[in-house]
């Protein structure tokens, strides 16, 4: 008899992985394959940060086990990047590194919900959020966004979910978002900040696409929300998606209790990756060339899609991805997204990756690959649909 599965681990896949996996079988028989489907730099680490581990490596200094809240150097340096690149004094204290930004959510779930509590996710929206809630006993409650307010949480839009509003715990926004790459402006992440402050609501802020923007910049809570608690990510911004190291903005009084969860759960982010992360933050014009390249990606894919019927896209202010409404195409994003692989070797993620109810008419396409790659994928999507 088989013994019995938790069903905390019966999560729903994240079905972008999956993808991942089609398309590296495609290229293990052969098949050209152009990847639009991961949300991953193509560049390597930063040359600089790549010549101090190589340094570091070649010097023989054991690399053993940090503090669980990271190296202090590396928390001064992440504090000093919010000054710099915001203006905001950041305390080094509060700042926590983790193993990526998905410990940095299990970190700050745990810590700021008890099992039971409700806590708002946006519809679309990053898929793990509602299975590391689900897993860890939290319920997460859809709050649908859509083209009206650019897919973006508003006032308003809390405030339309009625008596549903008056139950949340907490509230996750994703500013620029994945999967439609849209900013919050400014002055609506201050008032939906000021809401969940009136209402007592944990805002919790996903940054880690913070410095890929393309004329709007996005705006840290770090500023004017105390008791937020804000996730980045040296994966996408800092091209370092494979050496998993993210970190946790906290409230003061949540600093220790997260110290405790990470040395119980992680002990500490790998020590390798620390160092790389210190190095990568003097890398700016490095960093900011493959921004440059992003931007050009982008308008590669809005000048070309619509030719290749993809004429309906939200719009994107940042990160690296364009949401296409293909309802005109399909109805099952799941199964156009395979034919699509199979028919032109363009690998892209369906919507219902990002959200269970509207998601079969939606497809995401991400421009983080070579510009190269963008051109090949235009031409082959505009083929496919003559």
């Amino acid at each position: 008899m088989a013994l019995k599965i938790a069903q905390r681990g019966t999560v729903p896949p994240f079905i972008v992985m999956d993808v991942m996996r089609a398309a590296a079988e495609r290229e293990a028989a052969g098949g050209a394959t152009l990847h639009l489907e991961v949300g991953q730099p193509s560049t390597g680490l930063p040359r600089r940060a790549a010549e101090a581990v190589q340094a570091l490596l070649a010097s023989g200094q054991p690399l053993g086990y940090t503090v669980a809240l990271g190296l202090p150097e590396l928390r001064s340096r992440i504090a000093g990047h919010y000054a710099r690149t915001h203006g905001v004094d950041v305390p080094a204290e509060r700042v926590v590194a983790t193993m990526g930004s998905s410990a940095a959510f299990v970190l700050a779930f745990l810590s700021a919900f008890e099992v039971g509590d409700r806590v708002g996710v946006t519809q679309p929206g990053y898929p793990a959020y509602r299975h590391i809630l689900k897993a860890l006993g939290i319920t997460p409650v859809p709050v649908p966004v859509g083209p009206a307010t650019r897919f973006q949480p508003t006032v308003e839009v809390l405030e339309g979910l009625g008596e549903t509003a008056a139950t949340l715990d907490g509230l996750i926004v994703t500013s620029p978002s994945n999967p439609t790459g849209t900013v919050m402006p400014a002055d609506e992440l201050r008032r939906v900040a000021a809401w969940c402050d009136a209402h007592k609501v944990r805002l919790v802020s996903d940054e880690i696409y913070h410095g890929i923007t393309y004329g709007m910049d996005a705006e840290t809570v770090a500023g004017f929300a105390p008791d937020a608690i804000i996730i980045n990510s040296f994966s996408k911004y800092f091209c370092m998606t494979g050496w998993r190291l993210g970190w946790l903005v906290l409230p003061e009084d949540m600093v220790r209790p997260v110290e405790c969860l990470a040395q119980n759960l992680f002990i500490s982010p790998p020590t390798l990756s620390q160092h790389a992360g210190i190095a990568v933050f003097d890398c700016e014009d490095e960093l900011q060339a493959n921004v440059a390249r992003y931007a050009r990606n982008r308008e590669v894919l809005l000048q070309g899609l619509p030719g290749a019927g993809f004429d309906r896209l939200a719009p994107a202010d940042g990160a690296f991805y364009l949401y296409a409404d293909v309802a005109h195409l399909t109805n099952d994003s799941l199964g156009f997204c395979r034919r699509m692989l199979a028919e032109t070797g363009v690998a892209a993620t369906p919507g219902v990756d990002f959200d269970a109810v509207e998601g079969d008419r939606f497809v995401r396409f991400s421009f983080a690959g070579a510009t190269e790659d963008m051109e090949k994928a235009v031409a082959a999507l505009t083929a496919w649909r003559r």
